[in-house]
């Protein structure tokens, strides 16, 4: 079988983006295609390299240094194909020239973009928000599974989706509950009527946090004694949870707990009551209504 070698040559030097108007630029073929090698084999080595970081990493970890190491092979593969290029004979000066209009013009159509890509590199860096960590933004609560250049993206307690444009994390208050570490503490707040038994209260309220499954054992769920309210003695309950996620459910029984401990130890839970005094125009007697609100 012979090989035309000419033909082979000739389909190597093909000119995908011939030289001329472009100051000196030129794409080959073979330009090409050893871009294109060049991508696999580093692929395939960042895969390595990832394989051995995380092997021994803890699933949480795993997720939190996935969001830092896309950052890093998109500039991997950014240096690898300039590099590769540059090796192979093309004038990058000669394209970057000829292409500075076009750069001007794509740069003020797509601002947005380049602003969420920098305010993601930004995320990448400095660890601001990671994947797993439970976030609070405008007043929703969700738990971030996927952060790239251009959105970050959580899961929300309704199980919806949430994208969030990344330069908004770099001009609004956000809120991560786990940054420092997964516990955080949270709070029931309760009232009961005056007269009651304030050191049963403390009891009952401090038994059923210590009760409640969900609730950290250590640190100690406490009780704290908050106001003299208009028409209540106003108590909060205060204990330490491993996920923020799930803390409305975990509140929710809570105060079912509570409710049924205070109606067994006899512990009212007072309502606001207005009362009205009527004064006829005909007598001078007055008829004193209670009412309820």
């Amino acid at each position: 079988m012979n090989i035309d070698w000419d033909k082979i040559q000739d389909f190597l030097t093909y000119e995908i983006i011939p030289s001329g108007k472009n100051g000196g630029f030129h794409f080959d073929t073979w330009m090409l295609i050893l871009a294109i090698i060049a991508i696999l084999v580093t692929t395939l080595i960042l895969r390595g390299i990832k394989k051995v970081i995380t092997r021994k990493m803890e699933d949480s970890d795993k997720l939190k240094f996935e969001s830092v190491f896309k950052f890093f092979n998109y500039l991997v593969y950014i240096i690898v194909v300039i590099t590769v290029l540059h090796s192979s004979g093309v004038q990058l000066t000669g394209l970057l020239t000829a292409s500075a209009a076009l750069f001007v013009g794509l740069g003020f159509a797509l601002q947005d973009l380049f602003k969420d890509i920098i305010a993601g590199v930004t995320i990448l860096i400095d660890k601001s928000v990671l994947v797993n960590d439970v976030i609070e933004m405008n007043n929703k609560v969700g738990r971030v599974f996927e952060v790239k250049l251009r959105s970050t993206r959580i899961i929300t307690r309704d199980d919806k989706i949430l994208i969030i444009p990344n330069h908004l994390f770099m001009s609004e208050s956000v809120y991560n509950y786990t940054q420092n570490h997964p516990k955080t503490r949270e709070s029931v707040l309760v009232g009961v009527a005056y007269g009651s038994d304030t050191e049963l209260v403390a009891r009952v309220l401090k038994q059923c946090a210590i009760d409640q499954k969900g609730i950290l054992k250590s640190p100690e769920p406490f009780v704290m004694f908050n106001d003299f309210a208009d028409s209540s003695l106003n108590f909060g309950v205060y204990y330490f949870i491993k996920d923020a996620f799930n803390d409305p459910r975990i509140k929710s029984a809570l105060r079912f707990a509570i409710d049924k401990a205070f109606r067994e130890n006899n512990v009212t839970i007072p309502f606001p009551q207005r009362d009205l005094h009527i004064i006829t125009n005909k007598s001078d007697q007055i008829i004193h209504e209670k009412t309820n609100e």
